[in-house]
This record gives C-alpha cells, structure tokens and sequence, in this order.
C-alpha cells in the first residue's frame, strides 16, 4: 500500500515533481484537469515517466485511457497505468480526442509530436497545474527545487495550546530579491482555515509565525492540523527549517522541535515507547492531496516484524493522532516503536502524555527520524579508526546533574542495522573523558537506555556532554548512520525534554562520504552557522554547545555570539572558547546586558559564527525550575 513515488534520493537529493504536483494550489486545478479528461478518451504522452506517480496521487480510474505512449525505446512494452506502453510514432492511430502530456514545461515536448496527433485532437499537460509566476524563483525550469521550497508545520492553537515558529530570513542574505511566505492552515480533516501570502522582512530579519496571532488574523475557532509553508521566491537554500515552540497557558505544555523534513519517508524510528502512566501519541500529517487508505500506516516493535495497522483512512492534508498504545499495548520504554509510513507523511511529532503526574498533565513533543532503507553495512567503518579517530560521534549535552537525570537511549535507524556495536562517553567542559559505558554489540530489537548518572560511577562532574560512537570490541557492523535518543528529565519540576539526532564525522580534514558535513560548498565542513531563537515570554533561551572532534582538532575554539533584533541588526557580540572535546552551557543573559537584550527585544535572535571549527548545538527554553524544553539546534 505504500506510495510509489520518489520523494528524495541521497544521490540526487530531493524530487521537486511530488511537490509540484501535491502543493494545495495544484491539487485545487487537477479536479478541474480531471473532469476535463474524463469527458473524452484520451491517449496519455509520458516521455519523462512522471504517469505512475501522477496516478499514486491522483485517481485516473474514471478515464477513459485508449493508450499508453512513449519516447523511449526502453520503455516500450511497459505497464504504464495498465497499458502496455507504446512508441510514440504510432500515437496517430489512437482512438482519443484529447492527448495528455504527463510532464510540466511540455510545450516544446507538445511540438516535437504535433505531426503525430490524432486528427482534431487537443493537448493537455501538466502544466495547468502550475503555480502563478510569482511564485517562483525559476519560471524557466518548473521543477528547480527551488521553485518548492515547502514544508508542512504540526500547528495547535486553543485549550491551553499554542505553536509558535521562528526561522530567519536567510535566503535574501544568499541573494533572494523578494522572497514571501506562502501560508495554508489545514483543520485535522485537512480542510483549509485560512490562506495568505505575506512579504519577508529584510535579510536576516527573523520571521515568526504565532498560532495565537493567526487565531486573531483570520477570526478562527480553536484548530490542530497542518500549517503548508512555501517560501517562494528564495536564492541560495531549498529546504525551509525552523524553530518550533509548542508551548501553553500554564507550565505543563512546553516544548521545542525543529523542521518536519519535506520529503516522506517509507519508514521511520526512534520513536520512544511510553512509561508506565504515559500516553505516546504519533501525529500523522497526511503531506498529499490524496487519501491514506486504511491499512498503509502501521507500527511495530523495532526489531520485530508483527506490524499493527491503522484501520482508518486519513484524509487529504489530514492530520491525526494515534494513541500508540492502541496499536502495540505490548510497547513499554526503552522499547522503541518503528513506523511504516508508505511514504504518505512527513518525519513525524509525537507527544507524551504524563497522564497523573499532574493536573492538567504535563506534555512533551518530539520528533522522530528517518529510516534510511538504502543502506549497506560498510567494512571499511572499523578501519578508519588510524585516520578518523573516533570517526562518527553523536554528541548530547549531560545538563546539570543536581537537578536533571540525562539518559541516552541508542536507536537503530536504517534497514540494514541488525546491530549496533556502540559505546556511550562522557566528557566534562573542558573535553577530558571521564566516563565510559561499553554497550556491546546491541540487537536491532534492544532496550538499553543508559542513565548518565550511573556511569559516572559518583564522579563529581556537574554538567558536560557525552557522546555515542562505535566500539567493535564485540564485533559489529556499522553503516554510519548512528542514531539515539536523548531525554533530559527535570528532577524539581518533573518536566520532561527530549532529542534524537544522528552521528557524523567532526572536525577533521579527512572526508569519507560527505563527511564532516557541509551546509554550503564541499566537504570538509569545518565551521559553525546556527541559529538560537528566543521564545514567547515568559521563557527564556538556553543553550548548549558541544565542540565535539573525530581527531585533534583547534585547542580552543573562536566563537563569535552575534545578538541581532527582529530586523537582522547587530544588536552586540561576544566571543567564546570551548575546549576542543568540551562544551559551553549558557544564556543570552549571561553574554549581553539588559540593555542589549531589550533591544533585541523578543522576536530577536542570536547567531552563533565560528569559522575554525563546527560546534554541534542544542537550544531550549526555561521557566525557573517550573518547566524546559530542548532539541537539537539547525543551521543555514
């Protein structure tokens, strides 16, 4: 039941066709194309091959389809929407009055064929699907990624609840001209609350999005649902990321998570298993203008193949919440819960439930991750040790251990991962080891959380981080895509936050696939560009930085603090070392004075720069000891 479309390809990076065809804009022309396709047979022209995922998305059983053709050879003798594929020189033959040309930017392919249609025929393409031209940064090529800069927000607004996005206005400082934000807020049924497109400030200038401040704009009643994001007009970045605050009226519901990922996935991980006396809800947003059947979402124990499956449909646009428990009663922390997603949705929140804990209870938003399904155990992994060090190095804060228990869950996160030979490390801030846990060599169905607390065995360190690598002491396999989950509970408050990320290769000049990772130009990536939002009052910012290293790197880094306001002014700056292998906790508050923090004022925002190493970040927000939140940070 899974969807057979292609959304993104680590070799080619993300497919713009599935968005151009799936943007709400587009869905609203295709019943128009549609209903003027049913009303006559029609022949269908596909000479890019885009007919199959047009039909995943769209319903071609009403039509009267005579053939099938098309341009490549290769291709001929194919089952394309159950017909056996034609050459497109016998198109003339066809019984039809209407000729579909499946592919956008189709006038020229419509004139190379022209001789060939069937007499009195018309031509219809795709192209009646596309977006006005303001919109779009490349009018010449429809589908440049970069006319899809697009991503689906989890948006909550009434009964206590409320959302609030945060990015910045980074496309303009790559050139951008005009850019704007293109907003459709959906109800649950996927159904459209309100539309509007507005002007981004200027570059670097921060952008927020308020569910409260939407609520009063458009007049509407309390909504959870999806907020579809087109940033159009952009230079230099296709992939929108943001901040996302969930927070409350009272302390009960805070939390922070980051950019859903615009391209579905077949499966995800990583998302955790309740407690005893929690409720773990996956919110499913439907990413497509087109039915999740019953039976396509499902759920299993990691590791184990008896999958669950939802027994509802799910509407176009539509977001729902699934009680996990309803599915794997079975599942109990640290078991881990694996989704199959068919490619239907976005990378998925989910929310816990602290059910008792406290009145009203206390709530946590999260996300899961991606499981790569294209993956292959890498021998050469163990052998890097002589060159890259540590290698990979999944690096997490360890907050202050008098009032926060931080614990480390490892989660497989790709088909191949039947192990994961793995070893947990803990540094203090000035990068000295101070703590190790061998793992072994974890099954794939493992549930082995590991409490910090426990290894450091009563060593006096306050806070510091620690990281998660590779250890084939017991043998293993390892692919590089190391994952875990990281949960951060708040011994006063009983509060909970948590953060799952993947490993990479840090600071070293040597590159192995792409890694150390870079944001802009080639690998190496050896320098820091992240961003700390401020959030609604009464909360304050927090962060956590980690300059984690594969080998030696720079004794100390060169971090600059740059505190801007609303507009991208430089508001003030401050200059920070971590230790190679430390790490620095901190606030705002603590680098700039009241002064300087007014004047940025509360949509401002601080870059974190430093060209002689890349840090790894985590961000929160913070309420005296009443509540927090905290995920890992992005950059652009």
């Amino acid at each position: 039941m899974a969807l057979n479309i292609e959304t993104f390809s680590n070799a080619k990076g993300g497919n713009a066709f599935f968005k151009a065809i799936g943007h709400p804009l587009a869905a609203r022309k295709a019943a128009d194309l549609l209903a003027d396709l049913k009303a006559a047979p029609v022949a269908i022209y596909d000479p890019l091959g885009f007919a199959k995922a047009f039909a995943e998305i769209y319903d071609l059983g009403d039509l009267d389809i005579a053939a099938v053709y098309v341009q490549d050879l290769e291709e001929i003798g194919s089952d394309i929407l159950g017909r056996q594929a034609q050459p497109v020189t016998d198109l003339a033959a066809a019984p039809a009055t209407k000729v579909f040309i499946t592919a956008f930017d189709a006038e020229r392919l419509a004139d190379h064929i022209r001789h060939l249609l069937p007499a009195g025929a018309e031509v219809v393409t795709l192209d009646a699907l596309r977006l006005p031209d303001s919109m779009l940064t490349n009018r010449r090529n429809y589908l440049d990624s970069l006319n899809f800069a697009t991503n689906l927000v989890f948006f909550r607004e009434g009964e206590g609840h409320h959302t609030r996005l945060a990015t910045a206005n980074y496309w303009s400082a790559y050139g951008a001209k005009a850019p704007s934000a293109w907003c459709c807020l959906m109800n649950e049924a996927g159904e459209p609350l309100a539309e509007w497109q507005d002007a981004l400030p200027g570059a670097n200038a921060s952008v927020v999005i308020d569910s409260k401040a939407v609520r009063e704009r458009f007049g509407l009643d309390s909504f959870t649902g999806s907020l579809f994001l087109h940033v159009c007009g952009i230079a230099g970045h296709d992939i929108v990321k943001y901040a996302l605050d969930t927070y409350g009226d009272d302390d009960s519901v805070l939390s922070c998570t980051h950019d859903a990922n615009s391209w579905p996935a077949d499966l995800y991980g990583g998302l955790p298993a309740p407690k005893d006396g929690e409720q773990v809800l996956l919110w499913v947003q439907n990413s497509h203008p087109a039915t999740v059947p019953a039976g396509s979402v499902g759920l299993n124990l990691m590791g184990n193949d008896a999958i669950a499956w939802l027994d509802d449909d799910i509407p176009p646009f539509g977001t729902r919440a699934i009680d996990t428990a309803a599915l794997l009663p079975e599942a109990k922390w640290p078991q881990q819960i694996e989704v199959q997603a068919g490619k239907y949705f976005v990378r998925p929140r989910y929310e816990v439930i602290a059910n008792g804990a406290t009145n009203p209870p206390r709530r946590r938003i999260a996300h899961a991750n991606v499981e790569r399904v294209d993956l292959k155990p890498d021998p050469r992994i163990p052998e890097l040790a002589n060159l890259l060090g540590k290698g990979f190095v999944l690096p997490a804060p360890i907050l202050p251990r008098a009032r926060f228990r931080s614990i480390a869950l490892p989660t497989p996160m790709s088909t191949c991962q039947q192990n994961l030979p793995v070893a947990l490390l803990a540094y203090d801030p000035e990068g000295r080891e101070i703590g190790v846990k061998r793992l072994g060599k974890l099954p794939r169905d493992h549930a082995t959380s590991v409490d910090v607390g426990e290894l450091l065995n009563g060593e006096g360190l306050d806070w510091g981080h620690m990281e998660l690598v590779y250890d084939f002491a017991e043998g293993g396999e390892a692919d590089g895509w190391l994952h875990g989950l990281f949960r951060y509970e708040d011994k006063a408050s009983g509060h909970i936050a948590e953060t799952s990320f993947g490993a990479h290769v840090f600071n070293t000049v040597m590159t192995y696939k792409g890694e150390p990772q870079s944001y802009a130009g080639r690998p190496p990536g050896l320098s820091t560009r992240l961003f700390l939002s401020f959030g609604p009052a009464p909360y304050a910012p927090l962060c956590h930085l980690i300059y984690p290293a594969s080998a030696p790197w720079h004794e100390k880094s060169r971090t600059n603090l740059m505190l801007h306001d609303a507009n991208g002014s430089l508001i003030a700056e401050h200059e920070v070392r971590i230790a190679c292998g430390g790490s620095l906790l901190w606030r705002p508050s603590d680098y700039f004075s009241e002064a300087d923090m007014a004047a940025a004022g509360p949509e401002g925002y601080v870059i974190i720069r430093d060209v002689t190493c890349r840090l790894f970040g985590y961000h929160g927000l913070t309420n005296g000891e009443k509540a927090f939140s905290f995920d890992h940070m992005f950059g652009f």
